[in-house]
């Protein structure tokens, strides 16, 4: 049962009848006796919440920064006008509009009753309850029952970097020599014949051209197609960080560092996708989280991003022994690895390190970190005292990342360092380089 702002307003009024009433215990206690009528008429005619039925309908996917909308189907079948209010309850991060609605069912009909989605965070996003109001014919007091509606929407990776995906497919397509501009790398896919030069490799003499020509010709090789890319997505601590600006409440404490990596993987895939390399991933801290093996290319981004939906980052540290065990376990043959994770001295020392050999000898290994944009924005500034302090304490910190990319590099791995916007970008840029070079 619930009471209304008309009763109290009722119940005000009579206390002003009692004040000026010749006696005054008498005239509240008839009041109050007249006004507890009214309130039980009122709540016996008000109509039952409890045989109302309700289904919902509507979108279980949205991109984050998206709207979905979910109808809720309100079934009378009871004898008494329904009228009142519903709240169709969702937590705070699915951003749910309106939050309460006025309804009106008359026995034996229906009515729909749409709510407005806009997800603040990225994941699985569960309605909690539905509770109706039915308010009595006076206005006075209510019967309310709650109603569980069971409905999941999966708030999806907004794929932000979508926009950077024409400019490397043109480079790729001048990369494949579909373009006028032909790029010759070192591969091992034969493309033409030319003749030779001071300063080219003997093995690639081809002997039966040059015995059919007067002078000695050469094969040229283009860049391989065709192979198998793996993004290792790191789930710890690490990348739980928060960088840059959030796109989609703009929060200037940022997006987690998790959330960026999705974004630059989700680029990758994409244009690895249409090289026609096979695309595997693997988010992992200290157990596997998430495994999608070689999607066909139609379907590839739609899996990716619903297995990148709900995955949160982890508050502990990396097993990176166990991490280099999965990728080995699942990729047997000689690929590029992209294992996107945190370019923290610390824990890739005392983790990464020690086992990189033993990854970085049977696969090509390109590590991609996100960098934060304040440590570059602190290193600048001289003005205070404060700010000094602040200004060594970046230039330490981004000191000890350049130490570490240069071990890195020492052992073979390709890295990409880059702020949280243009991490994408440099990532699939690093791709066309190794794929020009026929290091893939």
């Amino acid at each position: 049962m619930a009471l209304t702002g008309r009763t109290g307003l009722l119940a005000a009024l009579s206390a002003l009848v009692v004040l000026f009433a010749p006696r005054p215990e008498a005239a509240a206690a008839g009041l109050l006796l007249v006004l507890a009528a009214l309130v039980a008429v009122d709540l016996l005619l008000a109509g039952s919440v409890r045989p109302l039925r309700l289904e919902r309908s509507g979108e279980h996917r949205v991109r984050l920064g998206d709207s979905a909308r979910v109808t809720l189907t309100v079934t009378n079948p009871g004898t008494r006008r329904v009228r009142g209010l519903i709240r169709d309850a969702w937590a705070p991060s699915a951003g749910a509009r309106p939050r309460e609605q006025a309804l009106d069912v008359p026995a034996g009909e229906r009515r729909r009753v749409a709510v407005t989605l806009t997800p603040l965070r990225r994941g699985d996003r569960d309605s909690a309850v539905v509770t109706v109001r039915s308010v009595g014919p006076l206005g006075l007091a209510a019967r309310q029952g709650s109603h569980a509606v069971p409905w999941t929407v999966r708030v999806l990776p907004p794929f932000l970097s979508r926009r950077h995906l024409p400019a490397k497919l043109s480079r790729l397509r001048e990369l494949e020599g579909r373009n006028p501009v032909s790029i010759r790398g070192q591969g091992t896919e034969f493309d033409s014949l030319r003749e030779y030069v001071p300063g080219d490799d003997v093995r690639s003499i081809d002997w039966r051209a040059t015995a059919r020509r007067s002078d000695v010709v050469v094969r040229t090789w283009r860049p391989e197609r065709d192979r198998r890319v793996l993004i290792v997505l790191d789930t710890s601590r690490t990348s739980a960080g928060r960088v840059g600006v959030d796109p989609a409440s703009g929060d200037p404490s940022g997006w987690p560092r998790l959330d960026w990596s999705m974004d630059a993987a989700l680029l990758l895939a994409a244009l690895a996708a249409r090289a026609g390399d096979r695309v595997d991933f693997l988010a992992h801290d200290r157990t596997v989280r998430a495994w999608v093996p070689g999607a066909s290319r139609t379907e590839l981004m739609s899996v990716l991003v619903n297995a990148m939906a709900p995955l949160e980052a982890e508050l502990v540290e990396a097993d990176s022994e166990g991490m280099v065990a999965a990728i080995l376990a699942r990729a047997r043959h000689r690929c590029l690895v992209v294992l996107l994770t945190d370019l923290n001295p610390a824990a890739l020392e005392e983790g990464l390190l020690p086992v990189l050999p033993q990854l970085a000898a049977r696969h090509q290994v390109l590590l991609a970190a996100v960098s934060d944009p304040r440590v570059a924005a602190m290193a600048h500034g001289r003005d205070t005292l404060e700010q000094v302090y602040d200004a060594a304490a970046a230039e330490h910190l981004r000191n000890g990342r350049r130490r570490m990319t240069a071990r890195l590099r020492r052992h073979g791995v390709e890295v990409v360092d880059a702020a949280p916007e243009h991490l994408a970008p440099a990532l699939a840029d690093a791709y066309l380089a190794l794929k020009a070079a026929g290091r893939l």
